[in-house]
């Protein structure tokens, strides 16, 4: 592979991701702060019993959240339990228990973990009715959250965030509805099927017989993207041909993920009134992302072993269309988003290379992160950046104007927290109880010893992170998998929420301060740095002890 064949793939992503972060940016800016709604909306209000002038302070904003997403988890159950009476079900039974509970809150958490075969698993009216719909309105209230903390920068003195079902719907109509038309259109165009033609038994060139499945595969694959969903459509995610049939369709895969989350911060700038702030996160979210995918190329173009050195790289569990780089380009992506989908099996890839993507999720997916998630994220980490920084250099710690005093740090302490502590609880647990241990042993691990802990350790990352992506060598449909992926879905999703709109409370109930000799500048190279370093430092070197006694421990063998 020539050096420009390696890097036009980038170069597209990144010449793209230039032209529409300004005008897709200061749109969503403009959506979320019109003071008029579109008839559509105005119906839906009507209908809903909402009043679109009426402003949520934070815990009303939060019972919104919550309600719509609890509803959301028991339609989609729902869907599953009764599949064997819908129509388009193509026979197939009702899903169980157990993993109906499962996949009800991955897709309502926007995480897609999929501990089945779909296409043999769940018929056309679940997939569309259920997992299709909840990837538009789980990618929204992501969306949502998101602009409800930005809000809290611009308040002053008022306590409220706006109106969580204002936002919701115009995150669905204005945002990411016309933006899955378009991309649908485009992945048509490029061969990916939309048909309702159920199974299709048909003759190889071998003379062997073969089924192959059909479906409205286009339609879900351009929200699965757009919304940093990630659930595929077919087992084989995007690696699947009916799904990703060429190089250029991967690529625009990748666009379609980062679209929404690198055009956030321009968002943001926007709507706080202060771009450089904006720029300042987008630089931070860019220098990471380019340091992980120049890391997982290089280590998987390098993989030791006389096999791989003869290929010229490490092309097992990789497709031959994609490639090296377009294979860890898109890893990259759907790990660094919370999107989750594949179109190469990172269980495959080299043991620091498939650390890499791990690493990825455990940062917090910040860079650029998911729809919302990646925005709000970053900036609890800018609060705390600002807050160490003032600290070392014995300046006042604020930031856009909010002082930073104890209750903020806490509540950005403990967002931060969360999500560590459900990875090494649950990966702890698997191995610690006998009876688990057992389980994960006998059942569930493909690979025994450092690998087997990696695959175990990248399934509760991926849960906690609403991620979705998997070690592919791991069987997770087992009760305790189910439940215990299930739970670290939901509190890795709504707790953070729940601390995030708590801070944006105590931001917009503040008056703002102006700036004076003793304000940290935050929006200047130094504060970029600084912003990169604490992502490193406080969440990533979180993980460092567990990391060590599985893939970097594979790694060095």
């Amino acid at each position: 592979m020539t050096l420009a064949a390696a890097i036009f793939p980038l170069l597209t992503v990144v010449a793209v991701l230039t032209a529409i972060h300004r005008p897709l940016g200061d749109y969503m800016a403009r959506t979320f702060t019109a003071p008029k709604d579109l008839r559509v909306e105005r119906g839906l209000y009507q209908v809903l019993g909402v009043d679109p002038a009426s402003h949520q302070s934070w815990r009303s904003y939060l019972s919104g959240v919550l309600a719509f997403s609890a509803v959301g988890v028991f339609s989609v159950y729902l869907l599953q339990r009764t599949q064997a009476f819908l129509p388009y079900s193509l026979g197939l039974p009702a899903v169980p228990e157990g993993l109906a509970f499962n996949t009800a809150v991955s897709f309502v958490t926007n995480t897609n973990w999929q501990s089945y075969s779909p296409e043999v698993t769940l018929g056309y009216a679940v997939q569309a009715a259920g997992l299709g719909v909840q990837n538009f309105v789980s990618a929204a209230v992501g969306l949502a959250v998101a602009i409800a903390f930005v809000r809290g920068f611009v308040a002053r003195r008022s306590g409220t965030l706006g109106n969580f079902w204002v936002d919701l719907t115009r995150a669905l109509l204005r945002v990411l509805l016309p933006g899955a038309v378009l991309a649908a259109l485009v992945l048509l165009a490029g061969g990916v099927i939309q048909n309702l033609n159920g199974f299709t038994s048909v003759t190889t060139l071998t003379g062997a017989a073969q089924t192959l499945p059909g479906g409205p595969v286009a339609s879900q694959e351009a929200i699965k993207v757009l919304g940093t969903n990630g659930g595929g459509f077919f087992n084989a995610n995007s690696a699947h041909p009916f799904e990703n049939p060429s190089p250029w369709t991967s690529v625009l895969q990748v666009i379609l993920m980062l679209a929404i989350p690198f055009s956030l911060p321009r968002t943001f700038g926007t709507m706080v009134g202060q771009r450089r702030q904006g720029f300042a996160i987008l630089a931070a979210m860019g220098v990471i992302f380019l340091l992980s995918l120049t890391a997982v190329t290089l280590a998987e173009l390098g993989g030791s072993g006389t096999a791989p050195q003869a290929a010229g790289a490490v092309m097992e569990g990789k497709e031959q269309r994609f490639g090296i780089v377009g294979s860890t380009l898109y890893a990259t992506a759907t790990t660094l988003t919370s999107t989750g989908a594949v179109n190469s099996m990172h269980d495959s890839y080299t043991a620091l290379g498939g650390m890499l993507p791990m690493i990825n999720m455990m940062l917090g997916e910040v860079a650029p992160g998911g729809v919302g998630s990646g925005l709000y994220g970053m900036l609890i980490l800018a609060v705390v950046t600002v807050f160490i920084s003032g600290l070392l250099v014995g300046r006042t710690p604020e930031y856009l104007g909010k002082k930073i005093g104890a209750r903020e740090i806490k509540l950005a302490s403990l967002y931060i927290l969360t999500m560590p502590t459900l990875v090494l609880s649950g990966t702890a647990l698997s191995f610690a109880v006998p009876a688990l241990r057992a389980d994960i042993d006998g059942t569930s691990i493909l690979n025994a010893g450092l690998h087997g802990l990696s695959e175990v350790l990248y399934a509760f990352t991926s849960a906690a992170n609403n991620n979705g992506s998997a070690f592919a060598g791991l069987t997770a449909n087992t009760p305790w998998l189910n439940t215990a992926l299930g739970v670290a879905m939901l509190l890795g999703r709504f707790l953070p929420m729940v601390f995030v709109l708590a801070l944006a409370g105590a931001f917009a109930a503040q008056d703002g301060a102006p700036a004076t000799a003793g304000t940290l500048p935050t929006d200047r190279v130094q504060s970029v740095t600084l912003l990169v370093g604490v992502t490193v430092v406080v969440t990533a070197l979180t993980f460092f002890p567990v990391l060590a006694l599985g893939p970097l421990a594979e790694g060095l063998l």
